[in-house]
C-alpha cells in the first residue's frame, strides 16, 4: 500500500479527516488516484487510511484510522452503519438521506431515498470507482427496487471525474409522488433538480408553518414550494412564492396543484422582488436562498449578499412580524452569517430578537473537527414591539 506523509501542524494531526496538498511532506509506494494509501505522520506513525486524489486540492481522505481496504465487507459495514444509526434516530427510512459522506466513514458518497427509489452520488475519485458495488449494497440493505446515479454535480469537477446519471441497480419507476410535513410532492430522480427535493429542509416546513396560521406569508427562493405548500395548509391567510427558475417555477406551480391549497406564484429574482415599490408587507418571510459562494475566497462577497438581502426582506416585514432565514453555505460560520443579517437588519432600522435556531436534521449528522459536514445553518426572528 503507497501512502503519505503529512506535515507538521497538518489539519489532520489535529482531528480533521482531509489532507491538503500544501500537507503533504512526501508520497511514496507511488499510489494511483483512487487508491486507499496509509496516511503518516514524521516520525512514520500511521494516522489512518484513506482515499487519494493527486489532482485534487485534497489529497486525502481519511477513512478509517485502522488499515483497512475498500471491498464489499467495508461497504456493507458501513451502509447498514449509516442505516441503523437513522434508524435509532427516528428518522423516516422512505424519505431521508441515507449516506452523508465523511459524517457516515464514506467521504464523496451521498445516498438518499425517495420511497422505492435510491439516488447515489458518488464525488470522490475512489468512491466513484466502486460504484456498482456500493448501488448494490445500497439496494440489499434497504431494499430500495431501483438505485439511481446522479453523478452531475459541479463538484466533481474537484477530483476530475466525468458527469453521469443513469440507472445502476433495476428499472427507473419514473416521477414519484411523496408526502412530507403533509405537503406531496412530485419528485423525478432521474431527471429533476438534484437528487429529487432538500431533504435537508423536511423538517423545517413544519417548524416554520406551525408559525403561519392566520398570517400573510412570502416564501423567497421557493424552489419547489415547500414552505409555501406547508403553510398554505396550516391555515396561513394568504401565501405568496417567489423563485426564479423556471423549471422549479413549473415544479411549484404544479405542486401547488396537487395539494389543492391557494398559493399565488411569482416567477422573479427576489432581490428586485423585494426592492419594488409596490410590495405590501407580510407578517411571516421565509428566506432560504441557494449557496452564496463556492469558496472561501469569496466569503465577503456572499456576507454582503446576505446582508443587503435581510435589508431588503426586513422593510417588507410587519410590525409584529416573524423573518426566517437560511445559509447553505457551508464556507459562511453561524456567526458570520447572523452577523450579516444584524446588519441588514439595522440598515433597515428594524430590531429583531432571535427566537430559534435551526440546524440539520439528525439524517445530515455532523462530524465534530470537520467543519465542512455542518452547512445548513437557519435562525427564526421575531419583530420586538414598539421597536
Amino acid at each position: 500500500m503507497g501512502g503519505i506523509v503529512v506535515r507538521p501542524r497538518s489539519r489532520i494531526l489535529h482531528g480533521h479527516d482531509w489532507v491538503y496538498s500544501s500537507e503533504v511532506l512526501k508520497t511514496f509506494g507511488a499510489p494511483a488516484d483512487g487508491d486507499v494509501v496509509s496516511i503518516k505522520d514524521g516520525r512514520d506513525q500511521l494516522l489512518g487510511v484513506g482515499i487519494f486524489n493527486s489532482r485534487s486540492q485534497i489529497v486525502a481522505r481519511r477513512f478509517s484510522r485502522h488499515r483497512q481496504d475498500l471491498d464489499a465487507d467495508f461497504f456493507q459495514r458501513r451502509i447498514s452503519q449509516a442505516v441503523e444509526y437513522r434508524r435509532h434516530a427516528g428518522c423516516r427510512l422512505d424519505l431521508c438521506r441515507l449516506v452523508w459522506s465523511e459524517s457516515d466513514g464514506l467521504p464523496g458518497v451521498i445516498a438518499d431515498r425517495y420511497g422505492p427509489v435510491a439516488v447515489l452520488q458518488t464525488n470522490t475519485a475512489a468512491m466513484d470507482r466502486h460504484r456498482q458495488i456500493l448501488a448494490q449494497v445500497l439496494a440489499e440493505t434497504t431494499g430500495a427496487a431501483c438505485v439511481i446515479e446522479r453523478n452531475d454535480a459541479p463538484v466533481r469537477a474537484s477530483e476530475v471525474l466525468e458527469m453521469r446519471t443513469g440507472v445502476l441497480v433495476g428499472e427507473n419507476p419514473g416521477a414519484i409522488e411523496v408526502e412530507a410535513a403533509g405537503v406531496k410532492f412530485l419528485v423525478d430522480p432521474l431527471g429533476g433538480h438534484k437528487t429529487g427535493l432538500y431533504l435537508d429542509q423536511l423538517e423545517s416546513y413544519g417548524i416554520v408553518a406551525a408559525m403561519a396560521s392566520g398570517r400573510s406569508v412570502l416564501d423567497c427562493f421557493s424552489n419547489q414550494g415547500g414552505f409555501a405548500l406547508a403553510c398554505a395548509k396550516a391555515g396561513a391567510a394568504s401565501v405568496t412564492a417567489v423563485e426564479s427558475g423556471t423549471e422549479s417555477i413549473a415544479a411549484l406551480r404544479a405542486n401547488v396543484q396537487r395539494n389543492g391549497v391557494a398559493a399565488e406564484s411569482r416567477q422573479d429574482d427576489v432581490f428586485d422582488f423585494l426592492k419594488r415599490p409596490d410590495r405590501p408587507e407580510y407578517d411571516l418571510i421565509i428566506l432560504d436562498p441557494p449557496s452564496f459562494t463556492k469558496a472561501r475566497g469569496r466569503i465577503a462577497e456572499a456576507l454582503r449578499g446576505y446582508r443587503d438581502l435581510h435589508a431588503r426582506a426586513a422593510k417588507l416585514l410587519s410590525k409584529n412580524g416573524v423573518l426566517v432565514s437560511f445559509s447553505c453555505s457551508h464556507h459562511v460560520r453561524a456567526h458570520e452569517f447572523e452577523d450579516s443579517i444584524a446588519e441588514g437588519l439595522n440598515d433597515a432600522r428594524r430590531n429583531m430578537r432571535l427566537i430559534r435556531r435551526i440546524g440539520q436534521p439528525l439524517d445530515h449528522p455532523v462530524v465534530m473537527g470537520q467543519p465542512e459536514t455542518e452547512y445548513l445553518k437557519g435562525v427564526v426572528l421575531e419583530a420586538m414591539p414598539g421597536r
